[in-house]
């Protein structure tokens, strides 16, 4: 008994560690304790006070009476005077005693009928043990339709016990009687030894019986009883798919569905660095995917993943199309079902963030700050700010910063946008080179040496770690994650670098107007510089002017296109990101080598500036 009591607790805890809201009933524990209520041999309990007749001194046919009787008493679990059960090794099946001095022909036509009576210990075993709630609902389903089959077995050998009584049942008739059932009961033995030996649960259960009944293609009848045990099995498991497929819930106390769920909040989404949301809080269970739903795995996690986010915002949804699903062995019945759930859920969740929140306004409105959609907003922006971004870091104050970003949102075009209000000041810890640097390293050779690499002796100014950050909610940081948003501010920051650059060198002509009128003899030194400045104008506008209109319009309009297409909401996180890694390919921010190259022209460019004012 001790293994099973071990397997009991360790599932036990298992689930009891899953659901920590309410633990899992147990049986009391004297259902364990008390061997009779089992229904299989008792051993070591010869309580028989009847002194048995030495059976070889009677006549064949007393001897043949007496064996039939003792042979019913076996087949039902209890031990005959003749024939006792021996004590179980392991997990091998039930073997017999019989009495020595048994005529042979006799002796011959029991040890024939004897494999019944093993397989019934073994399937009530089977059935005992695994009506324990710790063996989760699909083998209480299982156990449940094999009592069914018993208690016809019970029945066909009371019918026989008549018969013994009217003095009508030869050894040859019963062995006559028994045959159906012989098969019946060898393919129940063999399939709880299966369950056992497997230890399944759930998922693996069904995986097993569906393989099962396939197996026996040909054999009619016995494809026709593990369909039987099939079905009755699937039902609860069945039960959990539909109100996932349906509804986008998890209601599984005992972890035998195909998806886990793993608590996660929500609002990690806006500080965290990846799409974990999306990723981690619902998974799928390799072993607990039954065979025969296997092709349709990643699309009932994504139908329940899909239902769960409206779910998560406070809207009810159920499926229009749901109906029951029930076990056939033809599987176009199940992709049919899935397929149209699939449909529903992904159009649900669709709508809802294109209409509801409005997901292409707020990409629109980021593209708007992030990507330099509006001129006028930035030259204003840049006037009001100019004095207090060229201070070190540490010196300015935010909330002022905010304040002048509200001014400049106020007084430009940007007014007209209706989620200007999300937008927000964000200072850098380093600059975006080093930041680049370091995303670029990672997972590769040179990621410690960059990370364990002193920080940058120079204070930054405010220019250098100056950023914009946006508020994004529930459930559209799904899309606009802080992934996609690093990605949206390292291209930010590079543009917002070479527009300072740009005005620095404007800066630089209009002072040059006033040197004109200076003596001709270091005339020849500033017609040098006045070419050098032309050039280096020259080389940043037209940066700017690609990263703009080569690179972020069109790629933009492809990506208009593409969230008007989209079927599906993988589909528009793939596209969004797409979108931001062409971007940032093309903007040359991807490699490191002409990411230097552009960084030392643009710092020469500042120290000329510097120099000439």
């Amino acid at each position: 008994q001790q293994p099973l009591e071990l397997t009991r607790k360790i599932l036990r805890d298992k689930q009891n560690k899953k659901n920590s809201g309410q633990p899992i009933p147990v049986f009391p524990s004297w259902v364990y304790e008390r061997p009779a209520l089992i229904g299989d041999f008792l051993i070591g309990t010869s309580l028989s006070t009847d002194t048995t007749v030495p059976i070889g001194t009677l006549p064949l046919a007393s001897q043949e009476s007496m064996i039939v009787e003792d042979l019913l008493y076996v087949l039902i679990g209890v031990d005959g005077r003749y024939i006792t059960a021996q004590a179980l090794v392991g997990r091998q099946n039930r073997a017999f005693s019989l009495d020595p001095n048994l005529d042979l022909s006799i002796k011959e036509l029991v040890t024939r009928i004897l494999p019944v009576a093993a397989s019934y210990s073994a399937v009530t075993r089977f059935i005992e043990e695994k009506s324990s709630f710790e063996y989760g609902q699909v083998n209480h389903a299982l156990a449940a339709a094999m009592r069914t089959l018993i208690k016809e077995y019970m029945i066909l050998i009371t019918q026989l016990e008549h018969l013994q009584r009217q003095g009508l049942l030869s050894l040859q008739k019963l062995w006559f009687y028994i045959q159906p059932t012989m098969r019946t009961l060898e393919i129940l033995a063999s399939l709880a030894t299966s369950v056992d030996k497997g230890e399944c649960m759930g998922g693996s259960t069904l995986s097993l019986l569906h393989d099962k009944t396939f197996n026996y293609t040909g054999d009619s009848q016995a494809q026709e009883l593990c369909l039987y045990l099939t079905k009755a099995a699937s039902v609860p498991y069945f039960e959990i798919l539909e109100k996932w497929i349906y509804r986008g819930i998890i209601n599984d106390p005992y972890s035998e569905f195909m998806v886990e769920e793993h608590e996660l909040q929500k609002e990690k989404i806006q500080e965290d660095y990846n799409d974990k949301y999306w990723d981690q809080r619902y998974t799928v269970v390799q072993q607990q995917i039954p065979s025969f739903l296997q092709k349709m795995a990643d699309k009932i996690l994504s139908t329940g993943k899909y239902l769960n986010v409206v779910r998560e915002c406070g809207r009810d949804v159920t499926c229009p199309v749901a109906k029951e699903v029930i076990y056939t062995l033809k599987e176009r019945a199940y992709v049919e079902q899935i397929e149209k759930a699939y449909n529903y859920a992904s159009k649900v969740l669709l709508d809802f963030l294109m209409e509801e929140k409005e997901l292409v306004a707020h990409l629109r409105s980021i593209k708007h700050y992030f990507l330099m959609d509006q001129g006028d907003f930035f030259v204003h922006f840049m006037d009001l700010t100019e004095e207090e971004l060229k201070k070190p870091v540490d010196d300015i104050i935010t909330t002022r910063l905010e304040a002048l970003l509200e001014l400049a949102l106020r007084m430009s075009t940007a007014n007209t946008d209706p989620f200007k209000d999300d937008l927000k000041i964000d200072l850098m810890p380093h600059d975006l080179i080093t930041q680049l640097l370091r995303v670029l390293a990672i997972e590769t050779k040179q990621e410690k040496a960059i990370i364990s690499a002193e920080p940058t002796e120079l204070t930054l100014s405010g220019l250098e770690a100056f950023s914009f950050d946006y508020i994004v909610k529930w459930p559209l940081s799904l899309i606009i994650n802080r992934k996609a948003l690093t990605r949206y501010q390292m291209l930010f920051r590079h543009m917002f670098y070479c527009k300072h650059v740009e005005r620095q060198l404007c800066n630089v002509w209009i002072s040059n107007k006033t040197a004109k009128q200076f003596s001709l003899h270091s005339a020849k030194w500033f017609a040098g510089a006045f070419t050098l400045r032309q050039r280096m104008l020259n080389f940043v506008q037209n940066i700017q002017y690609y990263m703009m209109f080569e690179v972020m319009e069109p790629t933009w309009h492809i990506l208009e296109k593409n969230l008007k297409l989209a079927s599906n909401i993988d589909d528009v996180l793939s596209h969004h990101t797409s979108f931001l890694d062409n971007c940032l390919k093309d903007c040359m921010l991807t490699n490191p080598e002409l990411l230097k190259i552009f960084s030392k022209l643009m710092s020469v460019c500042v120290m000329f500036t510097n120099c000439m004012q």
